[in-house]
């Protein structure tokens, strides 16, 4: 699954445009293709960095960070569902040719070791974005419907578009949804560009702090929106949000797999006492998601059932990151009121 937004939260829209009027805005692409690139700006030998990134939110820091002075690629396309994905050709063709691949890390992109070992790609200089950051474990009980059997648990994916489970032993690698973190993800970037490149280490600086000064602003709007909202519980059906939850003392109390068919009367009533026994207050699904037991459950819980985005996918431009974490915002907000 994946997951989104509300209503328009004019005072947030408001703050981050003034933070982007402020300073220099890094510039933004709608694609990573190398030929979208703009040739302005050359590396030390004579080439821009060309740099490989494994899925969206990787993309976007990174062109943040980099903005023309480097060729910046994403494997995982938008669409693409990191957690199944299976590497091409072309994608080992580009790690390959690239100088850097910036990865998530925390067991995130399990495609990766095949295809680099198959890139055979000796001077590739790997920059792992969670390097530093320490991962949670599991916050919150898992509830599983159907396929019991399966042997899923704890931070096992209940595979958006199907009931297969992915299990996270690194630890949950949904970091890049904390603000907070999501700048350390920034600045381990920006520093692994320079050390690649440090005949652009002015560009990487100027484009890394004036982005840097906006996702700021954004964790500064989440804590004055949610601090009133301090300990409000919810469900979800994706476990994405456990450092968003404690960045922000809200309560992710359960994690609710469910299978995308074959669902029984028993399984929906199974999740709906889970639900009413965790007492949530909020239930989260994901955009573009079209289940028939979440509409369920949201009709025998009278609770509304409210979209937040992962943000493990979207358009390739950074500001996509800014944008659909403040409907997130607005979505908290109404679903904790």
């Amino acid at each position: 699954m994946t997951c989104s937004r509300l209503l328009p939260l004019i005072s947030l829209g408001l703050a981050l445009t003034a933070v982007g009027c402020s300073q220099a805005t890094p510039p933004s692409a709608s694609t990573g293709t190398p030929e979208a690139q703009s040739e302005t700006q050359a590396s030390a030998a004579g080439d821009r960095l060309k740099v490989v990134t494994t899925f969206p939110p990787m993309y976007w820091f990174t062109k943040a960070v980099a903005g023309d002075a480097a060729e910046v690629e994403v494997i995982v396309p938008p669409g693409a569902e990191v957690h199944e994905y299976q590497a091409t050709p072309a994608a080992v063709q580009a790690i390959a040719q690239a100088d850097v691949l910036v990865t998530n890390g925390l067991g995130l992109e399990e495609f990766l070791e095949t295809t680099l070992r198959n890139a055979q790609n000796a001077n590739l200089k790997t920059v792992v974005a969670s390097e530093g950051i320490q991962a949670l474990g599991e916050i919150s009980p898992t509830v599983l419907v159907a396929d019991a059997s399966s042997g899923a648990h704890d931070h096992d994916h209940e595979g958006e578009a199907t009931a297969e489970a992915h299990s996270h032993t690194a630890g949950n690698p949904h970091v890049w949804i904390d603000p907070v973190l999501a700048q350390q993800q920034i600045t381990q970037i920006r520093d692994g560009l320079i050390a690649a490149d440090p005949a652009n280490r002015s560009t990487y600086e100027t484009n890394a702090a004036a982005y840097l000064q906006q996702v700021q602003q954004l964790h500064q709007t989440y804590e004055t929106r949610l601090k009133p909202l301090q300990g409000c519980t919810f469900v979800t059906f994706h476990d994405a949000y456990p450092y968003l939850a404690n960045r922000y003392q809200l309560q992710q109390v359960a994690v609710v797999q469910i299978p995308e068919d074959s669902l029984s009367p028993g399984d929906i009533q199974t999740t709906i006492d889970a639900v009413k026994r965790y007492d949530a207050k909020a239930l989260l699904g994901e955009p573009g998601v079209d289940n028939k037991l979440l509409a369920s459950l949201s009709q025998d819980l009278k609770l509304t059932l409210r979209e937040v985005d992962p943000l493990e996918s979207g358009p390739l431009d950074p500001q996509h990151y800014l944008t659909t974490m403040a409907q997130n915002l607005q979505t908290l907000e109404a679903a904790c009121q």
